[in-house]
């Protein structure tokens, strides 16, 4: 079989998604060095990718612009030849590491001789497929889309490396200065993946009081902020706490978790971020499976309290509630400080060890 000349990886969302995404795209480009590889992503994550060594073209999908399309003719006329461009692209390969019926349509609409993804894809999205593999569902979500390119013929490779483009890292330093600092991510986009906000605004004074770190910087989105009001007080108070949420790009707050010491974060983008970062974390979890969907090759940095009655509903919101609320104050702060305090070899063992296997 010959070599593609183009391909396509498409995993439009969501964020955390996308960033976890990153171990396709280094396989695709070590089994096939000379081609055009394009990711098609929703347009406003495209600045966690584009930067990308290997990665050649970014195809934006403009989701809200296409909302609703079947209500409005204009709208539909913009879908068809967004669906036509796309098609023109004239791929050879395409990878749907989505596994819904949108993106199968995608990987349809490219007319591709190749057109890869998940039997058990949902939403019946193997229907645009014509190379369709069953990976079991119960895998690490990094793993499993690892596991459909392995069936297909690409090597799997682990590497969860993220790069922030030049302008995205200029934009951070103006927004964080130079001085050492902590990001910390209090939100998540689901309630029941929240650890509280009180506890969030003691954490950070408890670290600033400790002089553990010389600054905190909270990043999340403009729609997350009625998620910690307490904790955005402090940026008020004091200069030591710099308030990001909703203030960056994607591409910036990559450039800002880049240059972060240590993260902290609940089950959310921010986290996913920093494991494309190299950064050490500490991962809040409570009502999801970290087997599934936690920090790749980093159970080891989640801090998660379950018994055996547990169940994994994110969308139960007391439920979740419940556990995130078994985390307390201490142990997030003596669990920041000893991972801070940790040497690169020993905090990267468990990444290196799991890329390896990967690899293989």
């Amino acid at each position: 079989m010959t070599d593609p000349s183009r391909i396509l990886l498409i995993r439009p969302s969501a964020l955390g998604d996308v960033c976890r995404t990153a171990p396709v795209l280094v396989s695709l480009r070590r089994r096939f060095p000379n081609a055009h590889i394009d990711w098609l992503v929703q347009e406003e994550f495209a600045g966690a990718i584009e930067a990308h060594p290997d990665l050649n073209g970014v195809i934006r999908f403009p989701r809200k612009a296409f909302a609703g399309w079947w209500r409005h003719p204009k709208t539909a006329v913009a879908v068809r030849d967004w669906l036509r461009d796309l098609r023109r692209q004239r791929y050879d390969m395409v990878v749907d590491c989505q596994g819904l019926l949108r993106s199968g349509l995608f990987a349809h609409a490219t007319g591709a001789a190749r057109r890869i993804g998940y039997a058990n894809a949902r939403e019946l999205g193997w229907l645009g497929l014509n190379e369709r593999h069953r990976i079991p569902r119960q895998m690490h979500a990094v793993d499993r889309m690892l596991g459909l390119i392995e069936a297909a013929g690409v090597p799997p490779i682990g590497e969860m490396r993220l790069h922030a483009g030049e302008g995205d890292v200029a934009d951070a330093r103006a927004l964080t200065g130079d001085a050492p600092y902590w990001v910390i991510a209090p939100t998540s986009r689901w309630p029941g993946k929240q650890w509280p906000d009180a506890r969030y605004r003691e954490l950070v004074e408890r670290l600033l009081e400790d002089e553990s770190v010389n600054r905190v910087v909270l990043v999340g989105s403009t729609s997350e902020r009625d998620q910690c009001p307490q904790t955005l007080a402090l940026a008020g108070d004091r200069d030591d706490v710099i308030d990001l949420l909703g203030k960056t790009s994607v591409g910036a707050l990559l450039g800002v978790i880049e240059g972060a010491g240590l993260v902290i974060a609940n089950d959310s983008a921010a986290l996913h971020m920093a494991v494309g970062c190299g950064k050490p974390i500490v991962a809040l979890f409570g009502p999801t499976d970290v087997s599934l969907v936690g920090p790749f090759g980093q159970d080891a940095q989640v801090l998660q309290h379950l018994d055996g009655d547990t169940k994994f509903d994110h969308k139960d919101f007391r439920y979740g509630a419940s556990l995130m609320n078994r985390i307390t104050v201490d142990e997030v702060f003596d669990f920041a400080l000893r991972t801070a305090n940790q040497d690169g070899a020993t905090r990267d063992a468990s990444v290196k060890a799991h890329e390896k296997v990967r690899s293989a």
